[in-house]
């Protein structure tokens, strides 16, 4: 409940900084959370993915067979890697400069949806550039307190809109929200805002003026 992503699966998917919880989501996962996923994963789509998470996948679906194993291989996989990386996944194709301008180009063109697991670092850069469209949210009923979480600092103000929730049967919350414009205020906390700044700017000034 408290934003943390990481290493949901088990304890050698991301036990980096000494994060000691890994696992932690697999208590919780039931037929409606894989009902949810599968119906994620019956869409058109290409994956987004960041180093460590790439590497994590890259090491086991190419030796899958059939089912979800049969989509990555046969999909693109885009992957966001500032340091080596080893590209010999079949469709693996690497974003490694000018990052942010390279995502928007190719969110433009026409194609099938990017979906993006994990990757803690990339999804702050998408989210401080307003590169996410919709969030599907798994939210669990246990708070972590420390590791990687979703919203870090950067995040930028911005209104999501509910259009899928629902409740498993081990207390999960699954939802999904797409964009829904600019943060709106009402005109009293409005002139709350403007308030607030025009007294920060006189502190400002008079803080100048007396030094």
């Amino acid at each position: 409940m408290d934003g943390v992503l990481q290493a949901p699966s088990g304890p050698e998917e991301d036990p980096s900084n000494g994060f000691k919880w890994g696992g932690w989501a697999r208590h919780y996962w039931d037929e409606q959370m894989n009902s949810h996923f599968a119906k994620i994963m019956s869409t058109q789509f290409d994956l987004l993915l960041g180093r460590h998470t790439y590497d994590v996948f890259a090491a086991y679906w190419p030796y899958q067979k059939g089912g979800l194993g049969e989509t990555y291989n046969r999909i693109n996989k885009y992957v966001v890697a500032t340091t080596p990386v080893d590209l010999s996944w079949k469709n693996s194709i690497l974003i490694n400069k000018d990052v942010v301008n390279e995502l928007k180009k190719l969110k433009k063109q026409d194609g099938r949806d990017l979906l993006i697991f994990g990757s803690s670092h990339l999804i702050q850069t998408l989210l401080a550039n307003h590169l996410v469209d919709v969030l599907h949210l798994y939210v669990f009923p246990i708070t972590i307190g420390e590791g990687k979480k979703l919203f870090e600092e950067g995040t930028q103000a911005q209104q999501w809109k509910l259009v899928e929730s629902v409740v498993s049967t081990k207390g999960g919350i699954i939802s999904t929200y797409v964009l829904d414009g600019d943060v709106k205020l009402d005109p009293f906390t409005s002139d709350q805002v403007r308030e607030a700044e025009l007294a920060k700017a006189r502190r400002e000034k008079w803080s100048r003026e007396n030094r």
